[in-house]
């Protein structure tokens, strides 16, 4: 029954993205109101998160930023669905890309490592991206509890290209011989195990990342690139991503000095767009452990940064 339910789903899904876009968000606006006014969403989880990083705005900026936010939420996931069937001269149209980073290191047959965070339809930049470039795209991801619908997902993922690499074989998969250069993506914002996590101030909260993005840069020893996506605020469903130099040599940089630019990057981001951002995650529902001590460093790691000094 189970799987019969979720393939009905999965049909349902598939007609919803044959949908113009204006109809599109003509649904999304109205699953906006039913999800977050009537049936309330996780609003107290968003505007818990919101006054958490944002402690001198006020109640009605708060309120602002939320309601703008749950536009934004579901237009992404509408936006989303509308990929299943959307040709890729459609998709092309919506993200303006800058390339000039990318371009210049392709030319140099380099790989890239690709850090980044929950920012506008990251989903929508992944087709975008292998449709456009190039390089091949290995993007990380999380694995569904659902198998059907885990295989139905990652099937229009990779509709142009795009590798998927489930969380847990990442480093293997980084380290491969590969016929051509390769983008590694990895977004690390979300809420790790805390003794695994690197600890830092991030919107004013005590706040754990995952660090497999500096871990594989340092194996690789490949660039490092910031990955940003600012939404257009007139044209709905239209995106801008852009790319900014890390490192250049992982190996060179002081412990979790990489995760740190871009851990900076992304909360400069956040602060010019907060609604572009997934509040709606209970990204701080875990504490840092008491042997995480300033300057953030693992206790082996402090010793060995000691030593080398």
């Amino acid at each position: 029954m189970k799987t019969l339910t979720t393939r009905l789903l999965l049909l349902l899904l598939t007609a919803i993205s044959r949908l113009s876009w204006k109809n599109l968000y003509r649904l999304s606006d109205t699953f906006r109101y039913l999800i977050f006014n009537v049936g309330k969403y996780r609003k107290a989880v968003i505007v818990a998160n919101l006054r958490n990083s944002f402690p001198s705005y006020s109640d009605d900026r708060i309120r602002q930023i939320a309601s703008d936010y749950y536009q934004n939420f579901t237009d992404i996931i509408f936006e989303t669905i509308k990929m299943i069937t959307s040709p890729k001269s459609d998709l092309l149209e919506r993200f303006d890309l800058e390339m000039d980073l990318l371009n210049y290191y392709y030319e140099q047959k380099q790989n890239l490592v690709i850090m980044a965070g929950h920012l506008g339809n990251w989903e929508m930049l992944n087709l975008v991206a292998s449709a456009k470039l190039s390089y091949q795209i290995i993007v990380v991801y999380h694995e569904l509890a659902n198998d059907t619908f885990d295989d139905w997902f990652r099937g229009f993922r990779t509709r142009f290209g795009t590798e998927m690499v489930p969380m847990k074989n990442a480093i293997s998969k980084a380290l491969e011989p590969r016929d051509k250069p390769f983008l590694f993506v990895l977004i690390n914002d979300q809420s790790p195990v805390p003794d695994k996590a690197y600890w830092t101030h991030f919107l004013h909260q005590d706040t754990g990342f995952f660090r497999g993005g500096e871990l594989i840069a340092r194996r690789l020893n490949a660039p490092v690139l910031y990955m940003g996506i600012f939404k257009d605020r007139i044209r709905r469903g239209f995106y801008r991503a852009y790319f900014r130099l890390i490192t250049e040599n992982p190996r060179l940089e002081p412990t979790n000095a990489i995760l740190q630019s871009q851990i900076e990057q992304l909360e400069a981001d956040i602060m010019a767009q907060p609604d572009n951002w997934l509040w709606s995650h209970r990204r701080w529902k875990h504490r840092r452990p008491a042997d995480r001590r300033p300057p953030n460093l693992f206790p082996n790691q402090q010793r060995q940064t000691t030593r080398s000094e």
